[in-house]
């Protein structure tokens, strides 16, 4: 069962606010959520992703392959609400509109002119860049296209990755939130999207399509 769950955060708590400005942080506090053990890839096991919706209320979406421990929270954490996502899964027909939005991490391999080869397949590798502006949409489109997913209409707003401070070690990716309409191709291929995430940076608030009725 895929779940979905709305955190309203508790803005006043010392844990929270840590988490809105610390993408590790932040992953580290989500992950509680799923059970131990999961293996060498516990994130992609526990099936979690997620989106920080900014506002006057900043509100966090979760998705878990099972139901969220909750109780795994800092006490008051936040106001948090479940739903299973079946029906949505099952309501999803070739043909149909609906609005989307994701808050992806687009990037590219380019060759800074010494590419280098995979060890195994030999193939030539650049070296991972992000990407903005047409350069990120034109991606999206592409990655709409493999998901399952005809765009109609796209806005793409930049988006801040949660970091203290980017001279340290870690991982740092230039977010971008896409939403629009769109027509559904392929049910298999937008289903795998949606529980499996879309781009690179899903550790840290990337990658969660969500859908809703155009």
């Amino acid at each position: 069962m895929t779940s979905l769950t709305r955190i309203v955060l508790n803005t006043s708590h010392r844990a929270v606010r840590a988490d809105l400005t610390d993408a590790n942080s932040l992953h580290k506090t989500l992950m509680r959520l799923a059970p131990d053990g999961l293996g060498p890839n516990p994130r992609a096991t526990a099936g979690l992703l997620f989106r920080l919706e900014n506002g006057t209320d900043p509100v966090l979406l979760v998705q878990t392959a099972d139901h969220p421990d909750l109780t795994a929270l800092p006490d008051q954490y936040g106001t948090a609400q479940t739903r299973d996502l079946t029906p949505l899964f099952q309501a999803l027909t070739p043909g149909l509109t609906v609005r989307y939005r994701i808050t992806a991490a687009p990037t590219a391999a380019r060759s800074d002119g010494t590419p280098t080869r995979h060890p195994i397949t030999g193939k030539r590798r650049g070296k991972t860049t992000p990407l903005t502006g047409q350069d990120a949409t034109a991606w999206w489109q592409r990655r709409a296209t493999t998901a399952g997913l005809d765009t109609t209409t796209c806005w793409a707003t930049p988006r801040p990755f949660p970091r203290k401070d980017r001279t340290q070690p870690g991982p740092y990716y230039a977010l971008t939130q896409f939403e629009g309409l769109a027509r559904i191709t392929d049910t298999h291929l937008l289903t795998n999207a949606l529980q499996t995430g879309i781009g690179k940076g899903k550790s840290y608030g990337a990658g969660l399509l969500s859908l809703a009725p155009a």
